[in-house]
């Protein structure tokens, strides 16, 4: 909890959303990798003047996805370059975060510790399900102790519960708090509830029922997106 509150004193926090240009290499691209910073930059410069409490930059136009195993040094040096510029525009009391899609979160990790963030959103933690890019198998153990190997413990990980986008039949019997109760027991420092799809609203009973075991038994934050 007070690892959290020292990012988001805010009862309430707005976090704004930087979707960088497709990245060099995917099929999108469009052959100016300087014109992808310089947008990045003009995006966040937009959320300071507009006072938000955080930033989180993905690379949410690398369609179509692929996977951790998949993913080339390109991407991953391109957001950190992009993070790097956007952290040297962003005052420090604006809390900065990474995702790489799909499901990049050892890369995501090895960003912010390089750039200066202070937390990422990761994919997967805990149980397995099957994405549009494919199955994504949990790795909260291998995240956090790729987290120690760099000594990035300052970097904080918010984790996707029931993941949209996606189907959890292979989960069917794991409920929603259970998943968020796994997280927390696998160190999660706050867990993020979803729609179904980008853009739709996340269920308020779900959102209730999580809210009330995370504020009564857990040092966890909510973040519905």
């Amino acid at each position: 909890m007070l690892r959290f509150r020292k990012l988001f004193p805010q009862s309430c926090s707005v976090i704004g959303m930087v979707h960088v240009g497709a990245l060099p290499g995917t099929p999108k691209y469009e052959g100016c990798s300087e014109k992808i910073v310089e947008n990045a930059i003009k995006e966040t410069s937009i959320y300071v003047d507009c006072c938000v409490d955080g930033i989180l930059i993905e690379n949410m136009h690398d369609v179509p996805y692929i996977k951790q195993k998949d993913i080339s040094p390109e991407v991953t040096t391109m957001m950190t370059r992009i993070c790097t510029e956007i952290r040297k525009i962003t005052p420090q009391n604006i809390t900065c975060g990474i995702q790489i899609l799909a499901g990049c979160n050892k890369e995501a990790i090895a960003v912010a510790k390089a750039a200066g963030l202070q937390f990422i959103r990761a994919e997967g933690f805990v149980f397995s399900h099957v994405a549009d890019e494919g199955f994504i198998d949990s790795n909260a153990g291998t995240l956090l102790r790729y987290r120690r190997q760099i000594d990035a413990d300052n970097v904080l990980v918010f984790v996707d519960v029931k993941k949209k986008h996606s189907s959890h039949v292979i989960t069917s019997d794991v409920s929603l708090l259970e998943t968020v109760k796994a997280a927390e027991f696998f160190l999660a420092d706050g867990v993020i509830l979803t729609g179904n799809a980008t853009g739709e609203e996340t269920n308020v009973r779900d959102l209730l029922d999580e809210t009330r075991y995370i504020f009564i038994s857990t040092p966890l934050r909510k973040l519905p997106v």
